[in-house]
């Protein structure tokens, strides 16, 4: 079954927690994905204001603005378009019901509980798909995601925010030369090489010798 797990609002500035949905769920992997999530509140700031990432049996969505992230965990076979109409509900309430002022001077933790009653409530309504035909837009939000669809956030994404690191330098590796077979014209070619060389020199020493030669006489 497809539905919307968990909740919470929070501060995008400093990953501040605000409100979140009360949940009793103690099935570990969602308990791990949470964390994901907690993790994520914390760096909001870095990614664009629409993300999704998926944590294999569930996903993490969130979506950021005017200094507050909203952001939920649900089932990964929960469609996207339902996903994010659910955050913009938080949103437009939350902005209705709290000022800036007031969100950006919140020093405590779940300064604002109480909202969790309209998470709660709208939470029920987006896991009963009946109730939604006539009191959400989802055409709107379908042509949004398809014009800005949300950011996929990587596993290597999160493990960077944990301070892991992602990726591990190679070590440079000196290219092997391998040296060919000296072929016998090789061998033929270096010793005239040797000869012309020798040669050479025996031609400057007698040349010595005969300029040495023309000095005496001259004497």
């Amino acid at each position: 079954m497809s539905t919307v797990l968990f909740a919470s609002v929070v501060r995008v500035g400093d990953g501040l927690p605000l409100s979140e949905s009360t949940d009793y769920e103690q099935d570990k992997e969602l308990q791990e994905t949470k964390k994901s999530l907690k993790s994520l509140s914390k760096k909001l700031g870095q990614f664009p204001d629409r993300c999704t990432l998926k944590t294999g049996p569930y996903n993490v969505n969130f979506a950021s603005a005017r200094g507050v992230g909203y952001m939920m965990v649900c089932t990964a076979n929960y469609p996207n378009v339902l996903a994010f109409c659910f955050l913009e509900e938080l949103q437009k309430e939350f902005i209705v019901t709290y000022d800036s002022k007031r969100i950006n001077s919140a020093v405590r933790p779940f300064s604002f509980i109480e909202f969790d009653t309209f998470i709660q409530k709208t939470k029920q309504r987006f896991n009963s798909p009946r109730s939604l035909s006539t009191k959400i837009n989802l055409a709107d939000m379908q042509t949004e995601i398809k014009l800005r669809p949300p950011y996929q956030l990587s596993p290597e994404d999160l493990r960077s925010i944990n301070g892991l690191s992602v990726h591990m330098p190679n070590k440079y590796k000196v290219p092997k030369q391998m040296l060919e077979p000296v072929t016998l014209p090789g061998v033929v070619s270096c010793v005239l090489t040797v000869l012309c060389g020798g040669l050479n020199l025996l031609r400057g020493v007698h040349a010595i010798e005969s300029i040495l030669q023309v000095r005496v006489e001259l004497r």
